[in-house]
C-alpha cells in the first residue's frame, strides 16, 4: 500500500471503528500511520542514488540520516512522531490506548510529513488525494 492509502485506512478506522476491533482500533490506526511514515521514507531512499541502501537499515538509523535530506526541524518531527506512534502501537498493561484527539493530531502530522517526504523524493502525488 502507498503512504496515502495507509493514511486513508487509518482515518477510516478513526471515523468508523468496526465492532470487531473494539478496543484495538486506536493501536491499529497508530500502526497504519507509522507504516505510512515508513513507506514514505522508503520512497525517499529509493529515489536517491547514494542512500538507496538506507531502506535496509534500522528505522533509527534512517531517522538519524534524514537530516541530510530534510531540514533539521522536519527530521526531528519525524523522529518524534515515529517514536510516539511506535509507543502507541504496543500494548502496555497499565496504560490506556491513545485517545482520538491524540490520534487525530498524529495523523495530521503524519500526513504533513508524508507530503514533505514525497516532495523531497520527487514524487508527484498531490495532497488532495489524502482528503
Amino acid at each position: 500500500m502507498t503512504p496515502d492509502e495507509l493514511l486513508a485506512a487509518a482515518k477510516g478506522l478513526m471515523q468508523r471503528p468496526d465492532t470487531l476491533i473494539t478496543g484495538i482500533w486506536p493501536r491499529a490506526a497508530a500502526l497504519l500511520a507509522r507504516q505510512a511514515l515508513e513507506a514514505a521514507m522508503a520512497e525517499l531512499w529509493a529515489s536517491k542514488r547514494q542512500p538507496a541502501e538506507m531502506s535496509s537499515c534500522t528505522m533509527r538509523s534512517q531517522l538519524l540520516c534524514l537530516t541530510a535530506y530534510l531540514d533539521p526541524g522536519t527530521a526531528r518531527r519525524a523522529a518524534y512522531l515515529f517514536a510516539a506512534l511506535s509507543r502507541a502501537c504496543h500494548y502496555h498493561p497499565y496504560e490506556l490506548a491513545p485517545t482520538a484527539a491524540e490520534l487525530t493530531g498524529w495523523l495530521d502530522q503524519a500526513a504533513e510529513l508524508v507530503t514533505q517526504l514525497q516532495a523531497a523524493s520527487g514524487s508527484d502525488r498531490s495532497a488532495s488525494a489524502r482528503s
